[in-house]
């Protein structure tokens, strides 16, 4: 919901500059990925729906890691922190996804 409402301040706060237009603007549709998602989980919370989930985390994790590491243009020091501090959320959000997914089927009960 701070990406979407105020996705300066999120985002002044991990780089230490004050983003641009075109980074609030990116921040605010990943922002609201992130409540779709959350929205989606709370009214279908199977495993399969938290597994896609997880799925789509992991997918913007790499995608963050291509973006910080790329050789063309090299991320400045704080979009690089930006970028990294973005990816590691993402990591742990899909891992949550695919945990709770694969916790959900009782141990001994075969998964339908």
């Amino acid at each position: 919901m701070v990406l979407v409402l105020t996705p300066s301040l999120a985002l002044r706060l991990v780089t230490g500059r004050i983003p641009s237009r075109r980074t609030c603007r990116v921040a605010r549709l990943l922002g609201a990925r992130h409540l779709i998602q959350a929205a989606a989980t709370a009214v279908a919370p199977r495993p399969e729906v938290l597994a896609i989930g997880g799925g789509v985390d992991a997918v913007h994790t790499a995608s963050m890691l291509l973006a910080a590491l790329r050789p063309a243009r090299p991320a400045r020091p704080a979009e690089r922190r930006a970028v990294l501090a973005d990816a590691l959320m993402e990591a742990v959000l899909a891992a949550a996804g695919y945990s709770a997914g694969a916790v959900r089927t009782p141990v001994g009960q075969p998964r339908r």
